[in-house]
Order: structure tokens, then sequence, then C-alpha cells
């Protein structure tokens, strides 16, 4: 099986689904379609090719998957305009850290798009980050526009992973990213 196979199977089952079985054309398409829409022909491409595109690929998969989808209320724009800003701030924000006790400030610039996507992300996530024992997370936006990040630990076996992470590991860390895109794509509430 192969990673994006696994990756979609896995997420199915933390969700509490399984996958439709591909042998089954309900809607009368062709093997070569079937093929295309379940991940490829046996030995032919899988991978989708963009992460965003994979994400939102993921995400609809779930979504036909699941019964008791409520199409009515299925946002994949917002899914995507999340994506969008998860892109821009992994690619375009302007980030300078520093070692202070404890931990590390990053100060990530107010300009630009990348700005602009972490002053909606790195609030949202330093709530996320808080809840990790031991650490203490703070996301401010003192006048400038500017956003500064600050991880901290008492603990001082903690304070080098802390540190090693810097910003941008920081921003990945956490089990919480696919169940929030999940829930941005449901249409069921916050979108950073």
């Amino acid at each position: 099986m192969n990673t994006g196979k696994l990756i979609l199977v896995l997420s199915l089952a933390v969700a509490g689904l399984t996958l439709p079985a591909q042998a089954a054309d309900t809607e009368g398409h062709d093997p070569a379609h079937q093929a295309m829409m379940h991940g490829g022909a046996a030995g032919g491409p899988s991978e989708p090719g963009q992460g965003a595109f994979a994400a939102i690929q993921e995400i609809v998969a779930i979504l036909e998957a699941d019964p008791d989808t409520d199409w009515a209320k299925v946002d994949l724009p917002a899914l995507r305009r999340h994506l969008a800003d998860m892109n821009a701030l992994a690619v375009s924000a302007k980030v300078t850290e520093r070692e202070i006790p404890g931990g590390f400030e990053a100060t990530i610039s107010g300009a630009g798009r990348g700005g602009e996507a972490a002053r909606r992300m790195v609030p949202a996530h330093a709530v996320e980050l808080a809840k990790i024992e031991d650490w203490i997370v703070t996301a401010t936006a003192p006048a400038g526009g500017n956003i500064v990040l600050r991880v901290t630990s008492f603990d001082p076996r903690l304070q080098p992973r802390i540190r090693g992470l810097g910003f941008f590991g920081m921003m990945v860390t956490g089990a919480h990213h696919q169940p929030h895109h999940l829930a941005i794509a449901r249409g069921e509430g916050m979108q950073h």
C-alpha cells in the first residue's frame, strides 16, 4: 500500500469510517475513471502532486464515505483558504527567533501574505500548544502588527526540545490539524 493510501486509510480509521469498496461502481463509471478516483491503476501514479490538493482530496474521500455528511454545510472553500494560510505561513512568513530563559521567542512580521496568515493562525495555534503539559505558551500582537509567540518551560529537560523545534516546529506540533481540517470542511466552526 502506498503512503497516500495508508494515510487515507488511517485517517478514515481515526474518524471511525471505512474506505468505500473500489470494485463497486454504482455510478456507471468505467474502470479507468474508478482507478483515477480511487488512487490510480495498479502500478500507476497515486499521489495528487500538491499538498493542499491532497489534503482536500483526503477530506472529500472522508466526507463521501460518511453517510451522515451534511452536504448543505460542507465548506471546502473555507478549507482551501485555511490551507492557503498554512502555505503562506510556511513559505512567506518573516520570522525572527531569539532564545529567552526557558525557551524561545519568535516575532513574525505582520507584513505581507505570511504576516496576514500569522495573525489568523498563530494565536489559535498557541491555545493548542498551551495544552501540552509543562509548556508555557503566549501569543501577542503588540503595536506594529507583528505577532510574538513565546514558548517556554520551567523543566530544563524540555527547554532544548522547545528551542530545537522553534517557530515552525511549534506550528506543526500537535495532532489537532487533521481533525481541525475535517471540522472546517464540515462547516463546523473555527477556521484557524
